[in-house]
């Protein structure tokens, strides 16, 4: 048995699929989904068999995240935060990075993790923040500022933030990373009422002075792109799980499509949807884009397991300097492969699909989601742009007529 239906059975899935209808309907975080998978160790799948976890890969996470979606796309997202810092840290752990083990012994422990990142306007995300770190004295910080997107909202036990340095030099400016627990100083809205994903609870978080003592930071880095393995782990679990999410939601609505098309018929015609060319090429098309979106994400995930544990063979690949680009732009094709699957086994399947009843229907507003997680579509052509043609009015690029 795989470690993707050994943790997730056919029967919980379809529990988990039941419950979905419910909380996209009353706008509520399912708990009961949460607490079945912690019974099944969903929070330690990212810890190392020596620190009291599953030992899975990267890899295996985001086949399993791709499971869970096809049940539950917004438990799955919401879970995703969790696996997103615990992967982050497996990384960094690999590389021997001593200040993440508390977050994987916490997370063996059960403690569940989220991640308070996103910050309205914020267009470079880990790269910089607007939410200010004041030094406390005795090597921790007091940061304010606000969050959005916050998964997990209601129940997460621990929240990695960063913020800029209020004390650093403008020459130097620099970032922290660190964990924060729910204090006072933590203030959770309840403002989450949106088109799809409602069962993900993303709210917006306020932190008034919240503490980060100097035993709970996890880094400093500077402001802009750098190399630093907790965060170049938090990019790259990000960015590969959200692809796994959307691909296994698109991957639910085919079969979906399948299943309908086997189904209905045409009255006029008098033939099932399943010998109609036009549906059949619409479902084709579908599969089609999904099967390479699986395959990119799966490449580049065993890529980041094999840097982080240094193991090197045949298929396998160091990106170097692309590695932030390559992270991007798997999220930015499988999103949107899944958004124009998802479209295209919508059109194949009848206006019956447009009533609330519809499980594609749910299906149909969860995907959109995926055109707002970083990095959207223009941040990645921006820097695609960027790689391939350097910055804008650069006089010093490559072949530039200074004449």
């Amino acid at each position: 048995m795989s470690l993707e239906t050994d943790l997730l059975p056919v029967d919980l899935l379809a529990t988990i699929r039941e419950r979905a209808v419910v909380h996209d309907r009353e706008n509520t975080f399912p708990e009961q989904d949460l607490a079945d998978l912690r019974e099944r160790g969903y929070l330690r799948l990212l810890v190392p068999e020596e620190l009291g976890g599953l030992g899975a890969s990267l890899l295996e996470a985001t086949r399993v995240q791709r499971r869970l979606a096809q049940a539950a796309p917004a438990t799955a997202l919401a879970m995703n935060m969790h696996l997103v810092v615990t992967g982050a840290a497996l990384h960094a752990h690999r590389l021997g990075v001593a200040e993440v083990r508390t977050v994987l012994e916490e997370a063996a422990a059960g403690e569940l993790h989220a991640f308070g990142i996103s910050e309205a306007g914020n267009e470079a995300m880990l790269f910089d923040s607007s939410t200010h770190a004041v030094p406390d004295g005795e090597g921790g910080f007091r940061l304010t500022g606000t969050k959005i997107f916050t998964s997990l909202a209601p129940v997460w036990d621990r929240l990695v933030v960063h913020g800029r340095i209020a004390s650093t030099s403008e020459n130097d400016p620099r970032l922290v990373l660190g964990v924060l627990e729910r204090t006072d100083a933590v203030e959770v809205l309840e403002d989450w009422d949106t088109h799809g994903m409602r069962a993900s609870q993303s709210r917006t978080t306020r932190l008034h002075e919240a503490p980060l003592s100097a035993a709970r930071v996890l880094t400093q880095t500077p402001v802009g792109p750098h190399g630093d393995p907790f965060v170049m782990g938090v990019f790259g679990a990000f960015e590969l799980l959200l692809a796994a999410v959307y691909t296994g939601l698109a991957e639910r609505a085919v079969e979906l499509g399948a299943g309908i098309a086997t189904t209905r018929r045409s009255v006029t015609r008098g033939i099932l949807h399943a010998d109609d060319p036009d549906v059949r090429r619409r479902l084709a098309r579908a599969a089609i884009a999904l099967d390479g979106s699986v395959l990119q994400i799966e490449k580049l995930a065993g890529d980041l397991d094999a840097l982080g544990t240094g193991e090197r063979g045949a298929g396998t690949t160091d990106h170097g300097p692309r590695w932030f680009l390559q992270f991007s732009g798997v999220k930015s094709r499988s999103t949107e492969a899944a958004i124009a699957a998802v479209d295209e086994v919508l059109r194949a399947s009848g206006g019956a699909h447009f009533f609330r009843r519809s499980e594609l229907e749910r299906l149909s507003r969860d995907v959109r989601a995926g055109m707002y997680h970083p990095s959207d579509e223009e941040s990645v052509q921006s820097s695609y742009a960027k790689a391939l043609l350097g910055e804008i009015g650069d006089a010093e690029r490559p072949g530039a007529d200074r004449s």
